[in-house]
């Protein structure tokens, strides 16, 4: 009867350790993936404004060529 309960108790602890390690793993990936979250928010706002500065030189670039073309 000992012998079945240290075999029990043995797999508890087991089990146990391997719970801790896989939510410690498991909690490790996921700060990751929040950075790398974070990291591609700033790089798509970067994104945008980039885009929005281009269409604004590009709304400017056309509005020149139309006026240039009415002079002539």
């Amino acid at each position: 009867m000992e012998r079945r309960t240290g075999c029990l108790q043995a797999n508890i602890e087991f089990l146990h350790q391997a719970l801790a390690r896989l939510e410690r793993d498991t909690r490790e990936k996921i700060n990751a993936l929040g950075r790398d979250l974070v990291a591609s928010r700033a790089e798509v706002a970067t994104l945008r404004s980039t885009v929005e500065k281009l269409n604004g030189e590009l709304m400017q670039f056309k509005a020149k060529e139309a006026a240039g073309s009415k002079k002539q």
